[in-house]
């Protein structure tokens, strides 16, 4: 007997084993579930699982967030599908947790972005990819080992996953500003939080000499200084950019403006 229902305002028709499989998955309220967990519920033959499986992410109802494991979508959703739980995603792709769930997220979980983002960035030492599942896009962004620093395990909507802190969050925000307007808005943000002790200064000023990119290294120093941080504190910051050329401090083309030669920045018009 074959079932029928809507999906994404289009008739879907079901085989018996797929109407078997979806109405386990509902009971289960399983929104990611693994090609082990539908071999032990539906005990199906190999042969068939795989063509059940296949055939439920042609309809959509399955999405593959990676090898066996499925984002759950049920019919009942309606034609734009459930939401999924976005931080449950990051672990299961990178399960020896070589990554960290950055950029935008993060400005908003840290109140320094006040749009809710669609995109979930992910920094990772492996991948360089963009993935949509469910209602949610995932941009892998790959990063040399040296670089994957400063994170911090928190529990979210009901997954753990690896984000990078605060501190560390700021220097991503110097390098990846757009998000927030640009670096005028992201060096008041910097300004605001290490003026008001919201951030820490010496561990923002170690995860920021640590950071590859001189032109925002040089930014960093420039506003923590602008902001009143003691030029003690600045030490290892500094020293990171001794000897290096100059760059503009909003990264305007025309180079003109005055020269702050201590953080080697000219200062252009924003």
């Amino acid at each position: 007997m074959v079932g029928k229902t809507v999906k994404n305002n289009t008739m879907v028709y079901l085989n018996p084993n797929e109407t078997k499989a979806i109405a386990r998955l509902s009971y289960e309220k399983a929104a990611v579930v693994t090609l082990e967990q539908m071999r032990s519920w539906f005990k199906y033959p190999p042969v068939v699982l795989a063509k059940t499986v296949a055939r439920l992410k042609n309809k959509g109802i399955l999405t593959a967030i990676t090898k066996g494991v499925y984002f759950y979508s049920p019919l009942e959703a309606g034609p734009s599908g459930t939401s999924l739980n976005e931080y449950l995603v990051p672990p299961i792709l990178f399960p020896k947790g070589n990554y960290y769930v950055g950029y935008t997220g993060m400005y908003n979980y840290y109140g320094f972005l006040d749009q809710i983002p669609q995109t979930m960035y992910i920094l990772n030492t492996a991948l360089q990819r963009e993935k949509s599942i469910g209602k949610m896009t995932f941009k892998l962004v790959k990063i040399p080992p040296s670089r994957l620093y400063g994170t911090v395990k928190v529990s979210l909507h009901g997954g753990e996953v690896l984000v990078g802190d605060r501190e560390r969050t700021l220097v991503d925000l110097l390098y990846f500003p757009d998000a927030v307007g640009g670096l005028k808005k992201a060096f008041e943000i910097l300004e605001q939080q290490a003026q008001s002790r919201k951030a820490d200064v010496g561990k923002l000023v170690k995860y920021a000499a640590l950071f590859p990119n001189k032109s925002t290294r040089k930014r960093i120093g420039y506003v923590l200084e602008k902001a009143g941080v003691k030029e003690g504190l600045l030490k290892p910051l500094l020293k990171s950019v001794e000897k290096s050329a100059l760059v503009t401090l909003y990264g305007s083309k025309s180079r003109k403006g005055p020269i702050n030669k201590k953080w080697k920045v000219i200062l252009d018009a924003a």
